[in-house]
């Protein structure tokens, strides 16, 4: 945890959607990442995640998740990660953030 505070403004440039996952596959040239296709409503986002030690691909189609849509697309060596998905880690197990019942892809989190 930082001791750094942040304003509410900081916090409101946050463009938190639901996304619905629609498809997920297996990076093969990568211990850690999944690809993951993510539909946040206005359109389907792809998400590389360094999620693969705790989730395979069926564990999260059709799964409602929480993505950060305004965040800089970042190029990596196997294509382009256009957000980030909320996940925090436990005993090194990898947890996604998701609500507890199904919400409307693209519903603003706030």
């Amino acid at each position: 945890m930082t001791d750094e505070k942040i304003t509410i403004e900081d916090f409101m440039k946050l463009d938190l959607r639901i996304g619905k996952v629609m498809n997920v596959e297996e990076v093969e040239e990568s211990r850690k990442l999944l690809k993951v296709e993510v539909d946040i409503g206005s359109e389907i986002r792809t998400i590389f995640a360094g999620i693969k030690k705790s989730y395979s691909p069926a564990d999260l189609a059709g799964k409602n998740v929480i993505v950060i849509a305004n965040l800089k697309p970042r190029e990596m060596k196997f294509g382009t990660s256009d957000g980030m998905m909320l996940a925090t880690s436990d005993n090194d197990d990898i947890i996604i953030i998701r609500p507890d019942r199904e919400v409307t892809p693209g519903s603003k989190v706030s």
